[in-house]
């Protein structure tokens, strides 16, 4: 229990602090604004540029670990769509919003440092696996599903499309992983001093990353209809990783880290990206809010209750 605290505690104790700071007003808004653009804009990308380039892929099977991650996420993300129209009796419409917070997990902030605490170093590689398609991936299902059909608050599907396609080209971490991707094609070597500035820049994205995901959830209110919120939730934080483990286990046969690493990433609350997500679309925008700030709220013990499962503590 104890080797588990060690692991959970400061990843939520950060959150904690960073919410903290920015409720009773420590750090101001506009400081809490620079926090999260340097994690998002600067750290973190330079933290996944530098594993891409550099990782040691090793005997791992990309195809398996993205076959176990993300049909998990496709499982989920069906269940969520019949689950919005027959049992929540939701409108169609409703449905892409619901189901990207419902598979949108929050992998960077919070599933990358608990991933790295519980396995080190040997996580990196499935962690830049995972991530070089997640945003991509989700956000191409979201919009193919948006232009299914349905009234989205007087946007045209075009629009829609256009403007998430916006989001993901612009996005610093999607940029970063790119270059990390089209680094490690030339097969050359990072330069030392830009491996070394590279590095400095990772090392203060995890914990930067963490305090900013505290102030972000000031941001987020626990709102939205109750069934909603516990069916995303319950699928997020349990139907997703439970399907991620079967899958890594019995279908692609994985290793004990490789199964760890993507069913922790599989675990985590929904992300930020799905509220984005959610209020383009102009629907259950206050349903994906409050499974932001819940989820990650539960995920403190969930997280917890996980990492002890994995880590024997």
């Amino acid at each position: 229990m104890a080797s588990v605290l060690t692991i959970v505690a400061p990843v939520f104790g950060l959150i904690a602090i960073g919410y903290l700071a920015g409720r009773w007003k420590i750090v101001s808004q506009s400081a809490a604004q620079g926090i999260s653009e340097f994690a998002f804009t600067l750290a973190i990308p330079a933290l996944l540029c530098r594993t891409i380039a550099t990782m040691e892929i090793g005997s791992l099977s990309p195809l398996s670990i993205w076959g176990s991650f993300y049909a998990a996420g496709l499982m989920t993300w069906l269940a969520a769509t019949l689950a919005t129209l027959f049992v929540l009796k939701r409108p169609a419409a409703d449905a892409p919003a619901i189901a990207m917070t419902s598979t949108f997990g929050n992998t960077i902030m919070l599933g990358l440092p608990l991933s790295m605490g519980v396995y080190g170093t040997p996580a990196t590689a499935i962690i830049a696996i995972i991530l070089s398609i997640h945003a991509p991936t989700w956000w191409l299902i979201g919009m193919l599903h948006a232009q299914a059909g349905g009234d989205y608050s007087g946007q045209s599907r075009m629009a829609i499309a256009r403007g998430a396609v916006l989001d993901l080209v612009r996005n610093p971490i999607v940029l970063g992983i790119l270059a990390g991707a089209s680094w490690r094609l030339t097969g050359l070597t990072l330069p030392s001093a830009l491996d070394r500035l590279l590095l400095l820049m990772a090392q203060a994205g995890v914990p930067t990353a963490l305090v900013a995901l505290g102030l972000s959830l000031l941001g987020f209110g626990i709102k939205g209809q109750v069934a909603t919120l516990a069916t995303a939730i319950g699928l997020k934080l349990l139907w997703m990783p439970g399907l991620a483990w079967l899958l890594a286990t019995y279908v692609f046969e994985l290793d004990n880290v490789a199964r760890g690493v993507i069913v922790i990433m599989a675990a985590m609350p929904t992300g930020a990206n799905a509220f984005l997500f959610a209020s383009r679309l102009g629907r259950a925008v206050d349903s994906t809010s409050g499974a932001v700030a819940l989820g990650t709220l539960l995920a403190s013990g969930t997280a917890a209750v996980l990492v002890s499962l994995l880590h024997g503590g």
